[in-house]
Formats: C-alpha cells, structure tokens, sequence
C-alpha cells in the first residue's frame, strides 16, 4: 500500500497527467463561478474526450474539474449571494451578510482554506476508510435513509433564528413544494397544473436563486450602493479568514467529517450536509447572535462540508460500483469507458490509481486555493463596484443559473416567483434557509417513507441504526431548550451568589 501511494503521487505530476489536471481545475473554476451549469453537466460535456486517455489521464481532468466547482462556488455566493453550486447555498446566509459589512476578504478567506481542510480530510478518508466502511455503506437501507432525512428537519430549530414558529412553516411549505411533480410511487400528477415543465418537480437551481439572489439584487438596487456598504476594514483581510479557520478548528474538522459521512452514503444529496453542518455550527455556538448577520463560523461549517464529501463519495462508487450522486454517476461512466469495473478486484489490482485519486483531489483543491488568494483582493473589490453597474450582470447570472437548471422557459418563471416569495420572506421576517431544507429533503423523505413501510411496516423504527440517528434528532431538537435552560439557571446562580455577598 505505501508503494502504491507514493506512486500514485508521482502519477499525478507526470506528463501530461499534471496539464490535464491543470486544464480541469479551469473548467471547474469556470463551472463553480456560473450559476445552474453544475459539475455533472460539465463533466457529462467533458466525457467524450477521454477516449483517447490512459486512465489517470482521464481521472487527472475530471477529478481536477469536480473537486474545485463547490469551493469557487463560494465565491460567488460570498460576493453576490447568488450561490454557483446548490452545495454553496448555505455559504450565503452568513458569506453574503459578510461582503456587505466590508468583510468579503476575510469570508472568501474562511471559504476557501475550510474547504481545503474538508478536502483532505475527505480524500484521505478515501484512502483509509475503504475496506473499513464497507459493512457501515451496505446497511444503510431506505429506513436509514428516511432516519437521516428527518435529522435534517430536526435542524430546521437551528436555521429559524428567533422564530421557530416561523421557521418550521417554512419548512413545511419547502415539504409541500417537493411534492410537486409526479408521485414516486404511482407516476400520478401533482400540483403540476398540466404543465409538462413540472413534472420534474421545482427546479432546486431556479428556487434557490431565486429565492436567495433576487431578494439581495432588489436591495442594492433599491439602496444605490455597493455590494459592500463599509470599507474593507482590519479584519476584512484575507489572512483573518485563513487564521479564523485554525481558531475554530472543532467546528471545521466536526463539519468536514459531517459531509465525510454524508458523502460516503448513496442516494444523500450533498446539499444537505451543508445545511446540517450549518446547523452544527449553530447549534455547538455558545453565542449565536451573530449568525445569519456574518458570522464567519456560518462560513467555515459549510465550505468544510462540501468539499470533504467529494473523496468520501467516491468510497461507494469505487467499492461497490454504487454512485453517491449525479457526478459520481457520471464518474462511474468514466470507469466503464476506461474499460474499469469497480468493485473489490479494482482494489487489489489498481490500487496505484485509486491512490492517485485520493491525490488528485488533494493536489487540485491546493492548487485552486493558491490561485484563488492570489487574486482574493481583486475578486473582494468586485463589492465596492456602484451596484447600477452590477445589477444588469447579476440578473443575466440569475436567469441563466435558473434555465441552465433544465433548458425551460418555465424554470425563468419559476426563478422569479421564488424571486417574488424570498422578497416577502425577507420584509416580513421569515427565514429561507428552513424552506430550502424542505424542498432538499422533502424527495429523500417521501421515497424512503413509502419504501420502508412496504417492507417492514413500522418494524423499521427499531432497526439500530435508526434509532441512533432517531435519538441523535432529539438531542438536536432539544439542546436548544437545554443550553437556555442552563445558561438561565447559572444566571440566577450568580444573581444569588452577588445577593449572599452584598
């Protein structure tokens, strides 16, 4: 195993390996920044030309291209709001909040080093966890499934700021809005209106958009300013955010290993340990004023997440021949075309490549961090731009994000109803995060709910597995209540010791 790890290594910056990769990196950096396009488009475009390719060629250029497009996606969600990736969603409510106060350096900073760690964290895992995993990947079943989907609605608490009653309707109406399309079950319309473009359900792309971009666009229109409202101050400097990501390192490494594991697990959308490790961040933070206005450990939960679960989503793939996702899919592609069947006899066999995996994804997230602080301070100026000279680019990113979505001139007008529902959150104080969660677990809840009562009515409640992450969901639902409860109870502790004293 050492051999063929220190080979893999050399693999990688041989020729023309090392220029494939470099040329990946590009297009990734290209793909992350533009809205709706997304990795597995890209890389399904990028298929054909690896024919002609030895295997870590081919692996070099569409690994160099996957493992960058969710950290460049935190540029643009950081900057303008508008989120690159549906994985870089999250990155907005504190990211954006951040530009705004001046802070854009040191946001894009956090961003960028926490996806770096998560990323080694993820790629290394893919190196150790393989043979250590495969009893934990085959028992997840869909009653597992159902359970982790319901670990993320126990979060909503943590992503309704002050009003949880609020929060949880939003949530609900993101459920409700996952139901639109055909019935998983019976291929029965719903809520469709007779519009074949809906059958799909609601483009999560156009919703989030949307729901996110379009509220800010109006605001800095409305406002005449700048993205940025102060001056980059002291701690707008990149190396702040860089030095933030070593000063939280428990929040960092716990999030990295939240998308590790959800990464590692099939059929799980990587948006969604990003809005649980959001919740994370929340929830583990003894003061959690600051969040949702630019707290930079808002940042720092999300950008880990995202890139850990790109090693970790391999494990499946390579192991047992069974994609984690849409691009992994698509990878899995690659293995067929390079005349590769994943599985146990890959391992043995072409241990070097899997090595060089492991390292292109470490080596390709280096390279997009280095490249992305050198012109940090030119992408974090982009803020102090008049904003009537950046709204007409942001809308034309909007729009194309929202129909690159699915090709419809529907998904426009879904963009700009989002566009209309998120302006109304905002002035009337509801949060839009909850929603999102919604409409990302409402498909994932719906499919495994049915499966697993078909298959072992309500016995499935009692599977082990289940009943951790069951338990894990309450602790998350209640420590809320719990950390006030304390924090009140030392408070009158103290007013009683100050009274005993005077």
């Amino acid at each position: 195993m050492l051999e063929a790890f220190v080979s893999g290594l050399l693999d990688v910056f041989a020729y023309p390996t090392f220029l494939l990769m470099l040329l990946g990196i590009a297009v990734g950096f290209v793909v992350g920044i533009l809205p709706g396009i997304g990795s597995p488009g890209a890389m399904a475009i990028m298929l054909p030309f690896i024919f002609a390719m030895k295997p870590v060629e081919a692996f070099a250029f569409l690994l160099g291209m996957y493992a960058v497009t969710a950290t460049t996606g935190d540029i643009t969600s950081i900057l303008f709001g508008v989120p690159g990736e549906v994985v870089s969603a999250a990155t907005i409510i504190d990211g954006h909040p951040m530009a705004k106060h001046g802070e854009a350096g040191r946001a894009l900073g956090a961003a960028l080093m926490s996806s770096l760690v998560g990323a080694i964290i993820g790629a290394f895992t893919l190196a150790a966890a393989i043979p250590v995993v495969t009893p934990l990947v085959l028992s997840f079943k869909s009653p597992e499934f159902l359970a982790l989907g319901l670990l993320g609605i126990a979060f909503l608490a943590a992503l309704s700021g002050e009003n949880k009653l609020k929060g949880v309707l939003a949530g609900g109406m993101g459920l409700v809005l996952a139901m639109v399309g055909l019935d998983p079950q019976e291929n029965i319309e719903r809520y469709t209106f007779g519009l074949v473009g809906l059958w799909e359900g609601v483009g999560l792309v156009a919703a989030l958009v949307g729901l996110f971009a379009i509220p800010e666009i109006v605001d800095l229109w409305v406002k005449g300013t700048s993205i940025a409202e102060t001056q980059v101050g002291k701690l707008g400097g990149v190396w702040q955010g860089i030095k933030d990501t070593f000063i939280h390192l428990g929040i960092t490494f716990r999030c990295s290993m939240i998308g590790t594991f959800f990464g590692l697990v099939p059929g799980v959308s990587g948006a969604l340990s990003q809005w649980v490790s959001y919740g994370h961040a929340v929830q583990s933070a003894s003061d959690k004023s600051r969040f949702g206005k630019g707290d930079v450990r808002g940042v720092l939960g999300p950008g880990a997440a995202n890139n850990s679960g790109v090693g970790a989503a391999m494990i499946p793939t390579i192991a047992f021949g069974v994609p984690g996702s849409a691009t992994t899919a698509i990878l899995l592609g690659a293995f067929m075309i390079q005349g590769l069947q994943p599985g146990p006899k890959i391992l043995t066999e072409k241990l070097s490549l899997i090595f060089s995996m492991v390292w292109l994804i470490v080596v390709s997230n280096i390279i997009t961090v280095i490249m992305c602080l050198i012109f940090l301070n030119q992408l974090a100026k982009i803020t102090l731009i008049r904003g009537s000279l950046l709204i007409p680019a942001l809308l034309t990113l909007v729009f194309l994000g929202g129909y690159a979505d699915t090709n419809s001139y529907l998904a426009l007008a879904i963009t700009l109803a989002f566009g209309v529902v998120g302006l109304v959150m905002v002035q009337q104080g509801w949060p839009r995060p909850p929603m999102v969660l919604g409409l990302v677990l409402g498909p994932l809840i719906e499919r495994n709910l049915f499966i697993s009562y078909e298959v072992y009515r309500f016995g499935f409640l009692l599977r082990p597995i289940v009943l951790v992450i069951l338990v894990i969901a309450i602790a998350v639902l209640f420590l809320p209540n719990i950390q006030e409860w304390t924090a009140r109870r030392n408070a009158l502790r103290e007013e009683a010791v100050v009274a005993n004293e005077e």
